[in-house]
């Protein structure tokens, strides 16, 4: 049964901070060596789907530098594989909604000769089952499958969200947007699966009826008309749409619980793109806690709860506490980083001591040098 699978690599302005500011949602780096845009793409390779389409809408260069070809995830295929959507408009405006973009692309889907059509956002990370998704969706003989997820904070960041209501068969009957939400509530996660044929069909529909938003005016307005059942996922799910979130869901990496629940599945592994660096040297005074070292750093000085990507240089006499560094970030001599989320090819050289707080990261822009 073949699947095409579609990824939204930033469809919200919402999550334009200060990580995405100039890289899509999707590339957002994560975890030490990762990109957002690595577990919906995995999650669809584990599932057997073989043709995927990332669209595009801007800031996609360093996207398109991650992917590649899709070797990384056996998707460089002559027939089918991994396709990159630049955004194809008319006038001078770039689409604004999802569903704007599914229209942007229609060529694209009505080419795939895949039976059904899995989409996803990228703003989570989460090791999710497709294939338990598909045979949920045929066992409800369903139209639409929404995933949903229970709420477990009251307090959540990635607002406005979907509410949905849900009578005992798991259908969906009601479908809200709202700005507060209560522990208990079933927020969609952006995740939907459904027949080509009747996305094709919804998306005519939207083009005659000028329908711009795929949640409001697709499915909320055809709940009624449609089998629209929900999938509950109940595992981890790391909702990133700001610098607070983004800096949260790294520290959750640290729990050994969390790591095993998205990395240690058997037959559901994350892949990434491969860059052959040497290992990791520490020093003769290192000392590291707690925390994801990845390969190719140097490690001089003393590090605990933290996060550090490769290729990065932590120097005699720092301490590293509860920071985030990516990629080649080198740190000086007898610096202090607190609470400190450093981007690519970042030198603090200066700056002795650079604390923020768990609330408010201090966050250091890409090639910045302190």
């Amino acid at each position: 049964m073949s699947i095409l699978g579609l990824i939204f690599s930033n469809i919200h302005n919402r999550e334009i901070f200060e990580v995405t500011k100039y890289r899509t949602i999707a590339s957002a780096p994560i975890g030490g060596r990762y990109r957002l845009i690595d577990f919906p793409l995995s999650n669809m390779v584990n599932a057997g789907v073989t043709q995927v389409g990332v669209i595009t809408k801007n800031n996609y260069q360093s996207l398109m530098d991650h992917v590649g070809s899709g070797k990384e995830w056996d998707l460089a295929r002559k027939n089918g594989g991994l396709v990159i959507l630049p955004p194809y408009v008319l006038n001078d405006e770039v689409y604004n909604t999802r569903l704007e973009a599914i229209k942007s692309i229609s060529s694209f889907i009505n080419h795939s000769k895949a039976e059904y059509v899995l989409m996803t956002d990228c703003y989570h990370i989460c090791n999710i089952d497709y294939s338990d998704l598909l045979k949920k969706h045929l066992q409800k003989d369903a139209d639409i499958t929404c995933v949903y997820r229970k709420c477990q904070d009251k307090n959540e960041s990635n607002l406005p969200a979907n509410a949905f209501v849900l009578d005992e068969n798991e259908r969906v009957v009601e479908m809200n947007l709202v700005d507060e939400v209560k522990v208990g509530w079933n927020l969609s996660v952006d995740i939907w699966i459904m027949k080509r044929d009747l996305l094709q069909t919804l998306i005519m529909e939207s083009i005659n009826t000028n329908y711009h938003s795929f949640n409001r005016d697709i499915l909320s307005k055809n709940l009624k008309n449609l089998k629209v059942f929900g999938y509950k996922f109940d595992g981890y799910f790391g909702n990133i749409c700001n610098l607070k979130s983004y800096f949260d869901v790294n520290m959750d990496l640290l729990n050994n619980d969390v790591r095993n629940e998205l990395f240690n599945i058997p037959n559901r592994s994350i892949y990434t793109k491969i860059r052959d660096s040497a290992p990791t040297i520490y020093g003769e005074d290192a000392k590291v806690s707690n925390s994801l070292i990845a390969d190719g750093c140097v490690i001089e000085g003393s590090v605990s709860n933290s996060i550090i990507f490769r290729g990065t240089k932590i120097k005699k006499g720092c301490v590293i506490e509860n920071s985030i560094l990516m990629q080649d970030t080198v740190v000086y001599e007898n610096i202090h980083l607190q609470n400190v989320i450093t981007d690519k090819n970042v030198q603090i050289k200066t700056k002795k001591e650079l604390c923020g707080s768990e609330e408010y990261p201090v966050y250091v822009k890409k090639n910045g040098v302190l």
